[in-house]
């Protein structure tokens, strides 16, 4: 709840940030940084530009410490982004409570259709990766520097300022499908979570169920998102698990489900809900520390695209 209000506050203040851009009133407000969590891909792009060029660029540089910490997290603690700081994995879960609300459950696809299904995010990851991965460092550090990609944040903010007909369409996809579904951006179509559960196969942290206390209720597996079957597993190690502890809350015996890392290791539920606050603090202070958050774009720059991003400089370079 708390990154989800951080998030909506990041929005507020790109939006008056832009308005006062449009209009010319100098100095602008301040440019909220934390914005550029919402360009992953922008921050691979520069994760890979960093180790092409020796130096992190100052374009989007919080977008690539971001990715950085969200893939950290992921390798030591699975997909907690997702569970615990994603704004978008908060909001589908606050949907899919409305669609057991409304109809008393959620409902499932059939397995031979879900399997395939949650191949798409994979499949939207590789593209991604392929089309970064085959540019050559010239090409990458020419993308950085287009007109397009230094208001890239401001273009994204635009698509919900001044929502299209086909995007109000697409998110009501979106929303209704939540609902019905649970975590069906999550499950079926993100690549940012698809990239995290890549990383999450090597964390060391995993839930173990142990079989003689074990009651088979089967509450476990009802509790997972990601529709998990903890209740037959020995050790959950799949890319799907995010980390929520959802499967703990509701397990009525004691010892029967334990979260483990690091071999013998038995963290709280407290304790890694504070290693997650913990490791996004630490990325964030250490980029402020290091001036790795805030860009290099003057207002007066701002001003000047702003003015005039609706021009045909400012597509997509791809395009």
């Amino acid at each position: 709840t708390l990154f989800a209000l951080a998030s909506l506050l990041t929005g507020v203040q790109l939006a008056r940030f832009y308005e006062a851009a449009r209009t010319g009133s100098l100095p602008l407000p301040a440019r909220p940084p934390g914005v550029e969590a919402y360009l992953p891909i922008s921050g691979l792009m520069g994760f890979l530009d960093w180790i092409y060029q020796g130096t992190l660029n100052a374009i989007h540089p919080a977008a690539t410490v971001l990715v950085i910490v969200a893939i950290g997290m992921a390798f030591l603690l699975r997909k907690a982004f997702c569970s615990w700081v994603c704004p978008v994995g908060f909001l589908s879960e606050i949907l899919a409570r409305l669609g057991r609300w409304s109809f008393g459950r959620n409902f499932r696809i059939w397995k031979w259709a879900d399997i395939p299904s949650r191949g798409l995010k994979y499949l939207l990851l590789a593209f991604f990766l392929v089309a970064i991965l085959s540019m050559s460092p010239a090409d990458l550090q020419a993308f950085i520097q287009s007109p397009y990609n230094r208001v890239a944040e401001v273009k994204m903010g635009l698509f919900f300022l001044e929502l299209s007909r086909t995007g109000i369409i697409v998110i009501g996809v979106l929303v209704l499908a939540s609902v019905f579904v649970e975590g069906a951006w999550c499950r079926y179509l993100c690549p940012y979570g698809a990239l995290l559960g890549i990383f999450s196969w090597l964390s060391p942290t995993h839930i173990t169920r142990h079989a003689d206390p074990c009651v088979s209720c089967g509450l476990c597996d009802r509790a997972c998102m990601a529709r998990i079957q903890v209740s037959t597993s020995g050790e959950v190690h799949s890319p799907e698990c995010t980390g929520c502890l959802d499967c703990l809350a509701v397990c009525p015996v004691a010892g029967a489900l334990e979260l483990k890392t690091l071999g013998r290791r038995r963290p709280s539920p407290l304790v890694y809900a504070g290693a997650v606050v913990g490791l996004f603090l630490a990325g964030y202070l250490g980029g402020r520390a290091t001036g790795a958050w805030s860009n290099e774009i003057g207002d007066q720059e701002y001003v000047e695209r702003i003015q005039n991003i609706h021009s045909g400089k400012y597509s997509h370079p791809g395009r």
